[in-house]
């Protein structure tokens, strides 16, 4: 699932929260579409938290030269 499911899911769920007149018998509509826009706000904030960590760059470690090592390269 990437960024851009949660961001249509949150897009559905402010369609079927604020801008619908259906009416069903079983289901409401609205409660649907908060569900989908907490579901989709949520989806998006665990992403961008893992993808923050993935792209992190870990500065390499430079090799420790010892005295020993340097008279081994002479």
């Amino acid at each position: 699932m990437g960024l851009g499911l949660f961001i249509i899911m949150i897009a559905v769920g402010a369609i079927l929260t604020f801008a619908s007149d259906w009416e069903l018998e079983a289901v409401d509509l609205d409660v649907v579409g908060l569900i989908l826009m907490g579901v989709g706000l949520l989806g998006t904030a665990v992403y961008t938290s893992v993808l923050r960590r993935r792209r992190m760059v870990v500065p390499p470690v430079a090799p420790t030269v010892t005295d020993k090592d340097r008279r081994d390269l002479l």
